[in-house]
């Protein structure tokens, strides 16, 4: 092989791993509940807002069970009421997540 003829050819593998790189997944995916992951499918699906999805008077009971395991908001658990609430919104941004129970991944799709 002559130099240009490697050189094109690394070039295009490069590109390729790139391509690639680019359209895996993060290793670091939020971990949701099964009823957090519907609640941002069904969320998604009808336009509604993070701020209306997060919102503890219009959520499923399912989801207002998980938001509530800390026995809600106060000083004493405020990390962990924190952190719950970050990784749920984490996923509903990136869109995509890994159910807890099941370990399936979800990935919505943008629609065109």
């Amino acid at each position: 092989m002559s130099g240009i003829e490697r050189s094109t050819n690394y070039d295009m593998e490069r590109y390729q791993y790139l391509s690639e790189y680019d359209s895996a997944l993060p290793d670091d995916l939020p971990v949701i509940p099964e009823a957090q992951s519907d609640w941002i499918k069904q969320c998604k699906a009808n336009d509604y807002s993070l701020s209306f999805a997060l919102s503890d008077e219009i959520t499923p009971i399912e989801v207002a069970k998980t938001f509530r395991v800390l026995g809600g908001y106060t000083d004493k658990n405020k990390d962990k009421w924190l952190k719950l609430q970050n990784t749920f919104a984490r996923a509903w941004l990136l869109g995509v997540w890994r159910v807890e129970e099941t370990g399936e991944i979800v990935k919505l799709e943008v629609e065109k």
